[in-house]
């Protein structure tokens, strides 16, 4: 027997969101009642003259209530053809777009229109990962792990779990796991340097590939006495240890640092100038006290973690990219390389903008803007849902 399909019903504000495009409506724009619909379930979304707006996935905790799947309504006996389809398609994209390493990200939740889902390419290991309570559902996991032997035959596949993410969703805790396979950890490659990844240990599904092409764009630029602030496992430094003179890299984790240091080990034939100086502090308090007393460099690379988390704190946190900024504009020589980036979504390109002219104003500097860059590829933007533009990465050089 065929088990009926909730409806929800939006008011006009949310109607109006998944007509323009959007996948997501809020809680607050769900015409009651939506408590008696099963969390994580497929759900039929009609504005309140009853005209259909398509299939989501629900959640009964999070604050973005549906997340659009399809502009028809389909039944749970369809969805699992539609998230072979989807996962097919992301795969078949990252094959035609993903140069010079083997890794990368194949889904991207909502920019591969499979929104609550991450999974991560590194070398022989899949990190895959849940958002949503749609995705941890045990039958639609599944599906994912099945399609994903078909894609990759030769891959582990390790399920990375974010605890916060899973409190926000109302999720039972589970411990991070081998799913398929036999490895969580290996040695993956982007454009030419060597990474060691491990499941069990690190930020976001491993490492930050979203920067992939970014530090390969700053190794173009670089040159002479290097300085990376916020390095975490050394993606940048790594890069820029083949064409500078020396590269100082910054963090204040040290488990971060011990595993820079090892990826440092992997490439130390391919540095130009030997080892790294590896440092741990924190890169506000460093970048004052170099530039006090009067360090000189001629590339100076800044990619600090999101400062805003909300858009309350986006003018707190262009405080501090304006205090990073301008003490590395003045630490920078003539002719010098800047590298200023933000993960932040919250804060647009032209408020970075804004918050870099006005460094450079107050540091009585000029720049040109080189390159304004953003996330990999491998991370597309949906033109209609801005969240899936985060990334921005200025580089600048100083006149």
């Amino acid at each position: 027997m065929t088990t009926a399909i909730p409806v929800i019903t939006v008011n006009h504000r949310g109607a109006a969101r998944l007509r323009g495009g959007h996948l997501w409506v809020y809680r607050s724009d769900l015409v009651p009642p939506a408590d008696v619909v099963p969390r994580g379930t497929i759900v039929h979304v009609r504005d309140q003259r009853g005209r259909s707006l398509g299939s989501a996935l629900y959640s009964s905790a999070s604050q973005i209530a549906i997340r659009l799947l399809s502009g028809e309504e389909i039944t749970e006996a369809q969805l699992p053809s539609l998230l072979r389809e989807r996962i097919a398609s992301a795969v078949q994209f990252r094959w035609q777009i993903a140069r010079d390493t083997d890794s990368y990200r194949v889904i991207f939740s909502e920019g591969d229109l499979l929104p609550g889902l991450i999974l991560d390419k590194y070398n022989d290991v899949l990190a895959m990962q849940a958002l949503t309570q749609a995705f941890d559902r045990a039958d639609l996991r599944q599906i994912v792990i099945d399609s994903l032997a078909e894609h990759f035959p030769q891959a582990s596949v390790f399920e990375r779990v974010d605890p916060h993410i899973r409190e926000l969703e109302q999720l039972p805790p589970r411990e991070s796991q081998l799913v398929r396979g036999e490895r969580s950890s290996t040695i993956f490659t982007m454009s030419g340097v060597r990474f060691h990844f491990d499941g069990l240990a690190g930020q976001k599904t491993g490492a930050f590939l979203d920067q992939r092409e970014n530090y390969a764009a700053a190794a173009r630029y670089g040159q002479g006495r290097a300085l990376d602030c916020f390095t975490y496992q050394g993606g940048f430094a790594l890069h820029l240890a083949r064409v500078c003179d020396s590269v100082t890299a910054v963090d204040s984790s040290r488990p971060a640092l011990e595993v820079a240091e090892r990826n440092e080990q992997l490439n130390r034939a391919e540095h130009r100038a030997g080892e790294i100086e590896w440092i741990e502090a924190n890169a506000f308090d460093l970048l004052k006290d170099y530039a006090t007393a009067g360090r000189q460099y001629d590339t100076i690379v800044l990619d600090p973690p999101a400062f805003a988390k909300t858009k309350r704190t986006v003018p707190t946190a262009l405080r501090g990219y304006k205090e990073l900024n301008l003490r590395a504009l003045k630490m920078l020589r003539p002719g010098g390389i800047l590298v200023a980036c933000s993960c932040s979504f919250h804060v647009s390109e032209a408020e970075f903008l804004g918050m870099l002219g006005s460094a450079v104003s107050d540091a009585g500097r000029q720049v040109r803007i080189l390159e304004k860059r953003g996330q990999a590829q491998d991370h597309p933007i949906l033109l209609k849902v801005p969240e899936t533009a985060y990334l921005k990465c200025i580089i600048a050089n100083l006149i």
